[in-house]
């Protein structure tokens, strides 16, 4: 009976414990439970972003939490590293996030040693390119080391799917059935005659031919990523830039990367090097989005082989009558138009809802896309079938 007294007594004490991290101490939270060593350790690292008042890593004495960050970049870079210490890698990044957003720390990111100090995340990378043209030259260099660790990260986690997923698709689409003798698919072919096969003869009477057009071996289609490069849209810039390189990187796909707010940046040059790509990037600003369609228009050259992917919020600085007639007389050409709202892990933010309506109804229904569903909706644009809208 101890025994089972003393289990009880110690899975109390834990949802004391819990109930004490969760509440923040001090005379409401009720539990009367006091937190030493780690988990005041801890506390004192929450409590210097989410609580009231007070410097980062400082306790009362009641146990109550405490806050503050101060306005110093080592006060920043110590509790940086406490949290680094006490949390899980997702945890740290959602901590940076609120700790950037919450308390305006974003100036102290021009400083090497906070760099070097942070977890480095798709957002962090985003907060890095709007701060870009105020960032002293002794920052740049370890800023870039940053990005381009993210930029590994991500091609490391897409780029294969991507390729093998865009190559199925090319493919399928250039197959065609009535080939010349050298450029039949064999192994197609006899897979899809298989029901003609004739034992006596040991062979397979092949009615229907499988392969691939003259043009096989060259550019197949061309796609156009137009990027909307306004603030709200940070991290769907990055993934889009990872992207582009991975798309450039196939002989077989002819890709083109445009950036724009009011103004617009042709960075197909750059496509080798994403970082350079985001370094290319101005975060904020207006958006014009039919001064971008127009510019992305008048380099369509093979309409019918065509993919046009919009990446915006549809916030319209431009003239809004002017942009839906260009994507009407792109699909009318025979291109493929493809509206994201977003390419992030976040799903949809805020955005212009009458735009995206008007979009659907010319047949270009606008959606959040996820990066690892990005693929799946490329490969269905080329190929010229429904997209895999979630």
């Amino acid at each position: 009976m101890s025994g089972t007294g003393t289990d009880r007594g110690t899975a109390g004490d834990e949802r004391l414990r819990r109930w004490r991290m969760v509440l923040g101490g001090g005379e409401a939270d009720g539990t009367g439970c006091a937190l030493t060593g780690r988990d005041a350790a801890m506390d004192a690292a929450l409590g210097a972003l989410y609580g009231g008042g007070g410097e980062a890593g400082s306790r009362r004495t009641s146990g109550a939490r405490s806050a503050g960050l101060g306005g110093s970049a080592p006060n920043v870079a110590r509790w940086l590293g406490d949290i680094r210490t006490y949390f899980p890698s997702s945890v740290v990044q959602v901590m940076q996030r609120d700790a950037i957003e919450r308390l305006g720390l974003a100036a102290l990111l021009l400083e090497p040693e906070m760099l070097e100090a942070v977890e480095p995340d798709v957002h962090l990378v985003g907060t890095l390119l709007s701060l870009n043209k105020a960032m002293p030259e002794t920052t740049k260099e370890t800023a870039r080391a940053v990005v381009r660790k993210v930029v590994e990260q991500l091609e490391k986690r897409l780029a294969n799917r991507t390729r093998a997923t865009l190559t199925g698709a090319l493919d399928r689409s250039a197959r065609i059935s009535r080939p010349r003798h050298h450029d039949i698919d064999w192994n197609r072919t006899i897979q899809a005659n298989l029901k003609n096969y004739l034992p006596e003869y040991r062979t397979v009477v092949p009615e229907r031919l499988i392969g691939y057009g003259r043009a096989a071996r060259s550019v197949k289609k061309e796609v156009i990523l137009c990027i909307d490069q306004s603030g709200s849209m940070a991290a769907s810039v990055v993934y889009a830039s990872v992207f582009g390189a991975v798309l450039a990187s196939m002989r077989s796909i002819a890709t083109r990367l445009v950036v724009f707010d009011t103004a617009i940046v042709d960075l197909t040059d750059q496509l080798d090097d994403p970082v350079d790509v985001l370094f290319g990037t101005q975060l904020g600003g207006g958006t014009d989005i039919n001064r971008a369609l127009a510019y992305c228009q008048s380099k369509i050259t093979r309409p019918a082989d065509t993919v046009v992917v919009l990446i915006s919020d549809l916030y319209e600085g431009g003239i809004r009558n002017e942009m839906l007639k260009r994507v009407a007389a792109m699909k009318g050409a025979g291109v493929e138009f493809v509206t994201l709202l977003a390419l992030s892990d976040e799903g949809a933010p805020a955005y212009d809802r009458e735009h995206a309506a008007a979009l659907a109804a010319l047949g270009a229904p606008a959606f959040a896309c996820t990066p690892d569903l990005f693929p799946e909706v490329m490969a269905a644009a080329l190929e010229k079938r429904p997209l895999p809208i979630p």
